[in-house]
């Protein structure tokens, strides 16, 4: 995670007071007082100079005072603060980079890998995992086969270097005989087997342009039933554990419960909010309004890209991340977010 420098106009007592403040909220979920404090922040001085310190945070608006409390609470700007330059991070345990790499083996299917670590990533934060899916002009295509249906339609059946089958019915200009099919199915597998789907349409109309006569109907019927058959598909992306939301004391209200699972029903937000950060390295936070969603205010987002072959490697595939409240143990979800997305990577191979 990039971090930036603490804030200058913050000095050491009023940044450990932030710290402590926002630690103790994390954890017990009631505003703090100057009196929690005073126990717990380690600093040699008196109640009034905390209480000073704390009009002049929330002056800075770091932190807001609930009607109902002496204590106060972080606001998003004092999250931001927070997350960027006082919280600690520290490596995840063995323990659990273990069961992430055991539960995210290398050589299964990536749409199961991708359910795998949605799951993963909710059980060991208690929160939302979201993972966005790879596209598939992105892997290799191992073999395709065509199987001629009624009328000018045509199943396609083809199998992807990471053990995906994707079945699909193209409608053609004309009827395709099962031999047609069968000579086309033959020419590509034979000359575009591991290659990726952009490599092979750009290849197949660059051949077709310079063939001789006789290639070009057995080029011109691959390039019509590829077109359809490798066309990309619309981005998606995989959700666990929505209903942990619903226990969080600060989603009570039912109507923003409402706004918030349509919009992990619509998904189309929520995905594009990922594809922001698909190519920033490294974990991304996003805190209440600065996702820019309206349901997600009052949460925050925690994302890391996957890369092919693992931190490695050099081909990012998607982005998989955390979506729980403000009010989130950031130190925890941080390097389960980041060990996710290594395991994730390292266990898919769209070249293989």
């Amino acid at each position: 995670m990039s971090r930036k420098p603490a804030d200058p106009s913050l000095d050491p007592r009023a940044r450990q007071l932030l710290r402590t403040l926002i630690g103790r909220y994390i954890h017990s979920g009631e505003p703090v007082g100057s009196q929690t404090l005073a126990r717990h922040a380690g600093l040699d001085v008196s109640a009034a100079t905390i209480r000073n310190i704390l009009a002049d945070l929330e002056d800075a608006g770091l932190l807001s005072a609930p009607h109902s409390s002496a204590g106060r609470v972080p606001t998003a700007q004092g999250y931001r603060l927070f997350v960027d330059s006082l919280l600690q991070v520290r490596p995840l345990p063995d323990s659990d980079v273990v069961r992430l790499r055991s539960e995210l083996p290398a050589g299964s299917g990536t749409q199961a890998l991708l359910g795998s670590a949605s799951e993963l990533l909710s059980a060991m934060t208690h929160f939302v995992g979201v993972v966005s899916v790879p596209r598939r002009e992105q892997f290799a295509f191992r073999r395709i086969d065509f199987v001629p249906l009624d009328g000018a339609r045509v199943l396609a059946i083809v199998v992807f270097a990471d053990n995906e089958v994707q079945n699909r019915i193209i409608q053609t200009r004309r009827p395709f005989d099962g031999g047609e099919l069968e000579r086309v199915a033959n020419y590509l597998n034979a000359h575009f087997a591991g290659r990726t789907v952009a490599d092979i349409r750009a290849t197949l109309l660059r051949e077709l342009r310079s063939a001789q006569a006789e290639m070009q109907l057995l080029l011109s019927q691959s390039v019509e039933l590829a077109e359809q058959v490798l066309v990309p598909e619309h981005d998606d992306m995989v959700l666990a554990g929505q209903t942990r939301l619903m226990g969080v004391q600060e989603l009570a209200d039912l109507d923003r419960l409402r706004e918030l699972f349509d919009a992990f029903a619509r998904k189309r937000e929520i995905l594009q909010l990922l594809e922001r950060t698909v190519r920033a390295p490294g974990v991304r936070i996003f805190i209440g309004e600065e996702t820019g969603l309206a349901p997600l205010e009052g949460l925050s987002l925690v994302t890391a890209p996957y890369v092919a072959g693992g931190a490695a490697g050099s081909q990012v595939l998607g982005v998989l991340g955390v979506i729980g409240p403000t009010r989130m143990a950031y130190e925890r979800v941080i390097p389960v977010v980041q060990a996710a997305a290594d395991a994730l990577g390292a266990a898919i191979h769209p070249e293989s």
